[in-house]
């Protein structure tokens, strides 16, 4: 159902089980974080019904302060987290878990709640949810890619990077609340900047 070896890339069918194993992995990080994670989402492509996507879940876990890694490095090790550095503004500082030696079925990225990154997750996955002629545009642009990067999952990655980018230029932010018990519940899709309903 879920993993990929790393630095591959295979783009896999949508897949109904991915929003109760996301559910699952946020109460374990909420849990083993305590105070320090103030919001958690259930984010990138598995988040988001119907979408083709690499079968890795991506979660956003929203922290007041970056001055908490490395205690949040601690508690996260203890549940089989590995720490792999901070990724910036491509990601945060992400956490892995994995099945087995370099298979990875969970990417956690760890930022400052509300700031941008913490936005632009949401921004994306909500505008993916609610736009079906961008999800199609989105899923044939992955489709695309994984035929030329299978092997090279940066590559892939950055490839997709200028899709992101204008989709979230052609949307403006709403307040999203933090979803700490119910990580999975869906936002109300994000309007374009011209008030045209989402479609």
């Amino acid at each position: 159902m879920i993993g990929l070896k790393r630095h591959t890339v295979e783009v896999v069918e949508h897949n109904s089980t991915w929003a109760s194993l996301a559910a699952d992995a946020c109460r374990e990080i909420r849990y083993a974080g305590g105070d320090l994670i103030v919001a958690i989402q259930h984010v990138g492509s598995t988040s988001v019904p119907d979408l083709a996507a690499k079968p890795i879940l991506d979660i956003a876990a929203g922290i007041i302060n970056l001055e908490s890694i490395p205690e949040l490095i601690r508690c996260l090790t203890r549940v089989g987290y590995i720490y792999r550095g901070d990724s910036g503004d491509e990601g945060g500082h992400l956490f892995v878990k994995e099945s087995a030696p370099d298979i990875r079925i969970i990417h956690l990225h760890a930022m400052c709640y509300e700031g941008n990154q913490w936005r632009n997750y949401l921004a994306f996955r909500d505008l993916l949810r609610g736009n079906a002629v961008i999800r199609k545009q989105y899923a044939d642009l992955k489709m695309e890619l994984v035929g030329r990067f299978g092997q090279d999952r940066a590559s892939y990655t950055e490839s997709k990077s200028l899709f992101i980018a204008e989709a979230l230029r052609s949307v403006q932010y709403s307040t999203v609340q933090p979803i700490v018990s119910q990580p999975n519940k869906s936002f109300q899709p994000i309007a374009p900047k011209d008030g045209a309903p989402a479609e």
